[in-house]
């Protein structure tokens, strides 16, 4: 009889764990923290103009107001719009030059911001 066998069966188990941890981490993507007074530089530079300094006042009703959205909303919208993936010729041009850590910084600091937008949610839990 092997009496190795369970043994080795306890000791992979107890190891399972931490195995899992280490192979995650391999393939896990460097976090780089967001700089919301780098992305308020940015967008009075790039994004004021059409946005309203505050993120709320558009110049034009059909631009969306962007104070107070998701934060990875704005940054998946901005990285569409730069790879071509979401297609309109201003905001393309825009988001092009974009680096990927000025979208973070841009998306943080417009989350940041108080929205004057409300979703269906918010209104049924004010009631």
């Amino acid at each position: 009889m092997n009496m190795r066998a369970p043994t080795i069966q306890r000791a992979s188990a107890s190891l399972l764990p931490f195995a899992t941890l280490a192979v995650l981490g391999a393939f896990a993507l460097p976090v780089q923290a967001q700089d919301i007074d780098a992305g308020r530089q940015k967008a009075e530079e790039v994004c004021a103009a059409c946005h309203g300094k505050d993120g709320n006042t558009p110049i034009d009703p059909s631009y969306p107001k962007l104070a107070g959205q998701y934060q990875d909303y704005l940054e998946h919208s901005l990285l569409d719009y730069k790879h071509d993936r979401r297609k309109n010729p201003i905001m393309g041009a825009q988001a092009k030059p974009l680096s990927r850590s000025e979208i973070r910084n841009l998306a943080a600091y417009y989350a940041s911001l108080p929205g004057t937008i409300s979703n269906h949610a918010d209104r049924i839990t004010q009631r």
